[in-house]
């Protein structure tokens, strides 16, 4: 048997206003895109920016359906919109806020394992890190420099 050790390195900000001031404004288009959240069922709205190579700044947000799980989170309607509309543009930052209707969320809340792995397939296809910054309503801000903090064992393309 053999073992085999993986390490994950998250960088936390205080508060939205540490930040850089880059990515202050583009969690702000998280937070915004957040808000437009359709999300009756789980009550939990989540909006995400992406900041591309073109200085284009895309964002998603979730989009709930009655007959889960037909509605898609905000960190892949983003990326795949970044996909579709430029598709030869590499994300260089996503900017993510969660916040639930029910409850403050005051920790940083991540992508989910779907996202984690839309996103994953295109930070291998434009063969750069995207830097992920997530966060609640309010408080700590989490910095990943890559998504392969979040996923460390990916599946791709090379297991098909």
């Amino acid at each position: 048997m053999k073992e085999i050790k993986k390490e994950t390195v998250l960088y936390i900000y205080e508060s939205l206003d540490t930040l850089p001031k880059a990515t202050i404004n583009l969690m702000e288009h998280a937070v915004e895109a957040r808000k437009k959240a359709y999300a009756p069922y789980s009550k939990f709205q989540v909006g995400a920016a992406l900041l591309l190579d073109n200085n284009e700044i895309v964002i998603g947000n979730n989009q709930e359906n009655a007959s889960y799980p037909s509605g898609l989170c905000a960190e892949r309607t983003a990326v795949f919109y970044a996909g579709s509309q430029y598709p030869n543009a590499k994300i260089l930052q996503i900017a993510i806020s969660a916040a639930s209707l029910n409850k403050q969320t005051d920790k940083p809340i991540p992508p989910c394992g779907a996202c984690r792995q839309a996103i994953s397939e295109y930070e291998l296809k434009q063969e750069s890190p995207i830097e992920i910054f997530f966060m609640g309503e309010i408080g700590n801000v989490a910095k990943s420099n890559s998504l392969s903090n979040l996923l460390p064992f990916i599946f791709d393309k090379s297991e098909l």
